[in-house]
């Protein structure tokens, strides 16, 4: 068996660091040490998940632990120089983080994105207004009703409560359906990291289940997806999201719904 290379493993995960982040950097400690070896050289460059994925992983990840502004601006500038991520897709994952995330984290995504334009001398991307015209509340209700269902492979229950109309009238019905802005598969990327952080089960087991139902998201991608989401989130945290792809993997694959029992 050969032996891996520490100068080699160094050497790549400095010039993916910097492909990433768009600038050079020089580890002063042993933590710095370890972005560029482990997480630079080794899980950036696994094949098995897109580049654009991993931006939005990182970022939303980043922006809903309240990470440090340096490392979200490293992302969103190695993003716009790369052209994995326009500025109008980084105003538009804005918005869904603030949804999944908390506005708050969604107001330190944006924020990240306007000092990244501004530091590449990049023009503020026009985007359409949520919304622009006059609507009948029936219809929005219905439309977000429906976007539900496309997005979560099931229906929705009816909007009973405050929380649930939000649901259907504006996450699904004004939010979502924003694919002109930003695609179904990159909205996913932004959610599960949302419903991870908030580890709390029916979203989880949901989300998780309908990334991969959907065909948004193979199997292997969303394993991809936790060591990704693990960076910023921790073991800990990944370690229990881990647990919840294998369970849906297995029953995507007999069919079966998320809430069924793999035995049925």
């Amino acid at each position: 068996m050969s032996l891996l290379d520490p100068a080699e493993r160094t050497a790549r995960g400095a010039a993916t660091q910097a492909e990433v982040t768009g600038s050079e950097s020089n580890p002063a400690t042993l933590l710095d040490e370890s972005w560029r070896d482990f997480v630079y050289a080794e899980v950036w460059t696994r094949p098995a998940l897109d580049r654009r994925s991993r931006y939005l992983i990182s970022m939303a990840t980043a922006a809903m632990t309240g990470a440090h502004d340096s490392i979200l601006d490293g992302y969103m500038r190695g993003a716009l120089k790369n052209g994995e991520l326009t500025l109008r897709e980084l105003r538009e994952a804005a918005l869904h983080a603030a949804v999944y995330g908390g506005w708050t984290a969604g107001d330190r995504f944006d924020r990240a994105v306007t000092r990244a334009a501004q530091s590449l001398g990049i023009a503020d991307a026009a985007a359409p207004p949520i919304r622009a015209e006059a609507w009948d509340p029936a219809v929005r209700n219905d439309e977000g009703a429906a976007e539900f269902t496309a997005v979560m492979t099931f229906p929705s229950g009816p909007p009973v409560t405050p929380y649930l109309e939000a649901i259907h009238n504006f996450v699904f019905g004004e939010m979502w359906c924003r694919y002109d802005g930003l695609d179904q598969r990159a909205r996913r990327w932004v959610t599960l990291v949302g419903v991870c952080i908030s580890a709390t089960e029916i979203p989880l087991k949901s989300h998780v289940h309908a990334a991969m139902a959907s065909g948004n998201c193979a199997p292997e991608e969303m394993q991809e997806f936790v060591l990704q989401y693990g960076i910023h989130a921790g073991w800990p945290k990944a370690s229990a999201v881990q647990g919840v792809v294998f369970e849906m993997i297995k029953k995507v694959e007999k069919g079966l719904p998320w809430h069924a029992s793999l035995d049925s």
